[in-house]
């Protein structure tokens, strides 16, 4: 994971931003949510060593 600052993005829809986006509401915990993240506190599981491949994969299943 990128954790340097990123400095003069200069495109809107830059998939730095997509990312930084689903980290936030997904995988970063929060401490206004006693430490669980976002998904979490929703209910929404995501388990493994590698959560980034996990949320890619359940993204891609049909509901």
């Amino acid at each position: 994971m990128r954790e340097k600052i990123v400095r003069g993005i200069k495109i809107k829809d830059s998939v730095l931003i997509n990312g930084y986006q689903m980290y936030h509401n997904y995988l970063r915990p929060h401490m206004g949510l006693n430490g669980m993240t976002p998904a979490e506190a929703c209910g929404v599981k995501i388990e493994g060593d590698n959560k980034w491949m996990t949320l890619i994969q359940n993204s891609s299943l049909k509901q």
